[in-house]
């Protein structure tokens, strides 16, 4: 006899009075319908349940490209007249009123050129940018909903305006998984430590398993402890560890059987498991000072070049999507002097990264997506002064998409003569996810996740592909 079968298991105290008499009451009842039926009653005839982590790499439905996503995020909502988007037109009427706009005309203050093969022509304040021009389809004709930062961040992040629900890289990681197991498949890269404009929204999992939601680290600290504090114990070994988090999932996996699934709680377990097996691969993947010199010059020393050469590295590393706030757009007064600024901190890492993606064979599958949250005024701004800027502007607004899938050296939609409003092939919010989630292999009418009764999805109930851009 065997005494170790006689003794107290964890499962024999997880149960309550109204599930005792549920359990005895209807096993009874199960008895006599089994044997009604001529089943046997105690066959095993349960199918064995997938074994597979919910973030095990999946083939997307459909034929695509890009296999992976780096979101470059423009927060402040850059100028499409100073950037993308030239518009000679204004320079005629400097200083002067225009129909139905408050204020007077403002010609941009920079010079564009053609670029690359296709000629597109570019701001200034991109030299090393516009050398990929020839990779990137332009589109010129975006608008969104709200001009106000904290609402359309989170719009352009999520699809939504009220609800809290998933952002993009949730829904892209849901649907496709990461290809590896011991990092975050959605990590958030932002330069400082301060939340940005929606806070943890635009990379929150919402209703999805809490698994999918993104990792948010600070890159704008240089060491890898600095980037993520307390990625290693330094009190507990990693088998210690290994038994914690091994007893911590049988608990749950009791209280979800005999209670119920806390949503919450699974996603604050999932966190500990990530946090367990990054303390070695995350290390690696975020330790930059391993690239060799050289590389690290092509991407700068600032905070945006650790970004963007750290995504490359999560990239390489099979993380699904890498999202990177590159702020400080909201110019409001002294434009001329205050954007160049910005755009010079960002133009020569992304042109790095584009580089190093092209020559390592990954940028035909890898999507980039460059732009912001909303667009500005071609008027000088109300407040503005002897160094006037520009205003919010939801109505017109320019974004990019260069990689995996993308038809290069395309230009597609266009605003008015000013660069006021989007007027040809419009392109919402919703039909810049459709379009992504198309490139990525999925069809966004049918990636949905079912909460409260209803089928969600990242575009809601609206939402077009945009072929125009796609190879």
């Amino acid at each position: 006899m065997n005494i170790n079968e006689h003794r107290a298991k964890l499962e024999d105290f997880a149960i309550t009075r109204r599930q005792f008499l549920n359990r005895f009451g209807m096993g009874f009842g199960a008895l006599s319908l089994a044997s009604l039926l001529g089943g046997t009653p105690f066959s095993n005839t349960a199918q064995a349940e997938d074994s597979l982590s919910p973030l095990a790499p999946r083939l997307p439905p459909l034929p695509s490209k890009a296999k992976r996503v780096i979101h470059i995020f423009a927060q402040g909502a850059p100028s499409q007249v100073d950037t993308w988007d030239p518009k000679p037109a204004l320079s005629q009427y400097a200083g002067q009123s225009l129909p139905g706009m408050n204020g007077v005309a403002m010609p941009s203050p920079f010079k564009f050129k053609p670029m690359g093969r296709s000629g597109i022509e570019v701001s200034e304040v991109f030299p090393k940018i516009g050398e990929h021009v020839d990779d990137m389809a332009i589109i010129r004709s975006m608008w969104t909903d709200i001009p106000a930062h904290e609402v359309a961040t989170v719009m352009m992040n999520t699809g939504s305006l009220n609800l809290a629900k998933p952002c993009l890289g949730s829904w892209v990681v849901y649907g496709l998984g990461t290809e590896n197991q011991n990092m975050p498949g959605f990590v958030s890269l932002r330069p400082g430590g301060g939340l940005p404009s929606g806070g943890t929204q635009n990379w929150q999992a919402a209703f999805l398993p809490g698994v999918y939601q993104g990792t948010s680290v600070n890159t704008q600290v240089g060491s890898v402890d600095e980037m993520i504090q307390n990625i290693k114990n330094p009190y507990i070994s990693l088998t210690e560890q290994r038994r914690q988090l091994d007893l911590i999932h049988q608990l749950n996996e009791l209280h979800s059987q005999n209670l119920q699934k806390d949503a919450q709680l699974e996603a604050r377990i999932e966190a500990y498991e990530i946090a367990f097996k990054m303390q070695t691969a995350a290390s690696d993947a975020f330790d930059y000072q391993k690239e060799p010199q050289d590389m690290r010059e092509l991407y700068g020393n600032s905070t945006q070049g650790r970004q963007m050469l750290i995504a490359r590295r999560l990239l390489e590393r099979g993380v699904r999507f890498v999202q990177v706030w590159a702020g400080g757009w909201d110019h409001h007064n002294d434009i001329e002097k205050k954007l160049p600024e910005t755009a010079g901190q960002i133009d020569q890492p992304l042109g790095a990264l584009l580089t190093d993606l092209k020559q390592r064979g990954m940028l035909d599958s890898t999507l980039v997506v460059w732009g912001g949250e909303f667009g500005r005024t071609v008027t000088k701004d109300r407040n503005g002064n002897e160094n006037p800027g520009r205003d919010h502007n939801n109505k017109g607004f320019s974004t990019w998409l260069a990689g995996a899938g993308v038809k290069g050296g395309t230009i597609y939609g266009s605003t008015d003569e000013f660069g006021a409003h989007a007027v040809e092939n419009k392109v919402h919010v919703h039909d810049l996810h459709a379009t992504i989630l198309a490139l990525l292999g999925f069809d966004h009418t049918k990636l949905t996740y079912r909460y409260n009764g209803r089928d969600f999805r990242l575009t809601d109930v609206a939402g077009n592909v945009v072929r125009g851009v796609m190879a």
